[in-house]
């Protein structure tokens, strides 16, 4: 598989403990609003996974992007996408609390990558 985008991700202190969920294999699915900026990722593509001075890279396994979060939900397991949480409902509060998100899930639909 060819590697020929890097794309970085970044998780803000607050968030910690998912950035930590990932490096520890926990969380198999990172998601992210599929804002212009990821509509270019796609499957062997390197992430640098950045919260504050601390980093990793892992590769994307498969990427897929979703019109709504229960079309998401169809797919991918809550714990999948979120280890600590337990429901659809505290997925959704999940990404409401991220900045703009709500508007940009709308928009742009959200953007799955599997680890």
């Amino acid at each position: 598989m060819a590697i020929d985008n890097k794309v970085q991700l970044k998780f803000r202190e607050v968030n910690r403990d998912i950035f930590e969920a990932i490096l520890r294999g926990e969380k198999k699915v990172e998601t992210r609003a599929a804002s212009p900026k990821f509509l270019n990722l796609k499957a062997g593509d390197i992430l640098r996974m950045v919260c504050g001075k601390d980093y990793f890279e892992k590769i994307a396994k498969k990427v897929t992007i979703f019109k709504t979060i229960e079309d998401l939900l169809e797919i991918y397991k809550v714990e999948d996408i979120n280890p600590s949480m337990k429901s659809a409902e505290e997925l959704r509060k999940m990404y409401y609390s991220f900045p703009e998100y709500e508007e940009k899930i709308k928009k742009y639909g959200i953007i799955a990558i599997e680890l």
